[in-house]
């Protein structure tokens, strides 16, 4: 601390740079008297002890980046992909130049209203789920940061980022879907045994997408849902299933019929073209060996391209999985075997997700329970 005219300068050593190695130092200009200066350093002191001080000049995009190149070891390709696209398109544009000393929870708050309004390609607004997703990466940033002793504390984490509504789940109707699948046969059979199997199933699209024949047990009437084929940063990739755990999933007889008949369709082809089908063949493949599988994306057009040709809007190809689900759960499947199917890690995000859809179950339960309680109900002996 020394005086500077009628003002004071406090100065405390930080130590290293983490990132330069270069010595830092915390200063402050206090217009006031010597023991104020003094109470002033002495909270300067104690918030460089307890790391609550930028250690270092690097910015938000440096830190981005560190964090970044070490993060995507644990990402899937299709994380890596995203996650780099909000890096590039919102993050590092908007305060990638911000000093980590400057970078407030104020100004990420005005930030994501920012993003709100007119975050999006060519000035659209943001949704409040996407804007969820950009402060989800900038704040596990920031805390690697914080580990790294970049910095002292979490901006991000005392911000009030938007609150995502839940969306209604609104699957299609059966007979909704039953026009699908039929227009399906009619104009697209290899479509049409995909949508079969992702009503039947439950599965994911990138799961369906990536099965391979081996997966497919026609006899026993059984498939085998052991990885996913996703859009990562440079094309198509197989990675494990979402929960990174293999299931068996049980057909009904007319998906084996759908699948049997797909399996004769394929291979007719590839002997047309010369070649043949091998167990590792792709089920679904536009390639006559089945050596590539669809594009997901591809699929998810053509179903959307069928829905509008029935006049049904506003139904995605994620809707089958939820198609799946309400329906066992309102047949009264138990949540433990609909969650099996689903592929969820346990039976309690089964019951998050689709809790509504349990209350026609819940009040035969109450009906039941009457009947027990008033009497109405006897198993043949006199009480």
């Amino acid at each position: 601390m020394r005086q500077r005219g009628d003002a004071w300068e406090l100065r405390v050593y930080l130590g290293r740079d983490p990132v330069t190695d270069k010595q830092r130092y915390a200063t402050r200009t206090v217009r006031a008297g010597k023991r104020a200066a003094q109470r002033a350093l002495a909270t300067m002191v104690t918030e460089a002890e307890r790391g609550l001080v930028v250690r270092t000049n690097s910015t938000v995009g440096e830190l981005l980046e560190a964090w970044f190149d070490q993060a995507v070891r644990d990402f899937s390709p299709k994380t890596v992909k995203e996650t780099r696209g909000f890096i590039d398109r919102n993050l590092l544009p908007e305060i990638g130049d911000v000093p980590l000393t400057k970078l407030k929870a104020s100004d990420l708050d005005r930030f994501y209203r920012q993003l709100q309004t007119s975050g999006g390609a060519g000035g659209r607004a943001l949704s409040p789920a996407t804007v969820r997703r950009i402060h989800g990466i900038l704040r596990r940033a920031l805390t690697q940061g914080v580990k790294w002793g970049w910095i002292g504390v979490n901006p991000a984490a005392a911000t009030t980022p938007p609150r995502v509504p839940q969306k209604e789940i609104k699957p299609p109707s059966g007979s909704e879907l039953a026009g699908v699948l039929k227009r399906a046969e009619e104009t697209s059979p290899e479509l049409a045994c995909f949508l079969m199997l992702a009503a039947a199933t439950g599965a994911r699209r990138s799961e369906l997408v990536a099965l391979r024949w081996h997966d497919v047990d026609v006899a026993a009437g059984i498939v085998r849902i052991e990885r996913g084929v996703v859009n990562g940063p440079d094309g198509l990739v197989e990675k494990d299933t979402k929960t990174h755990a293999a299931r068996r999933v049980a057909l009904d007889s007319r998906t084996v019929g759908l699948v049997r008949a797909h399996r004769e369709l394929m291979a007719e082809r590839a002997d047309r073209c010369g070649t043949a089908l091998d167990v590792g063949s792709f089920v679904f493949s536009n390639a006559a060996d089945g050596s590539e599988p669809w594009y997901p994306d591809s699929v998810s057009r053509g179903f959307k391209r069928l829905c509008a040709a029935e006049g049904l809007t506003g139904v995605r190809l994620h809707d089958l999985r939820h198609f799946v689900a309400t329906q066992l759960l309102s047949a009264g499947v138990d949540v433990r075997t609909v969650a099996g199917r689903l592929g969820h890690r346990n039976a309690a995000t089964t019951l998050n997700v689709y809790a509504h859809f349990l209350e026609d179950s819940d009040r035969a339960a109450a009906d039941i329970m009457g009947g027990l309680i008033s009497g109405d109900t006897h198993d043949g002996h006199d009480r």
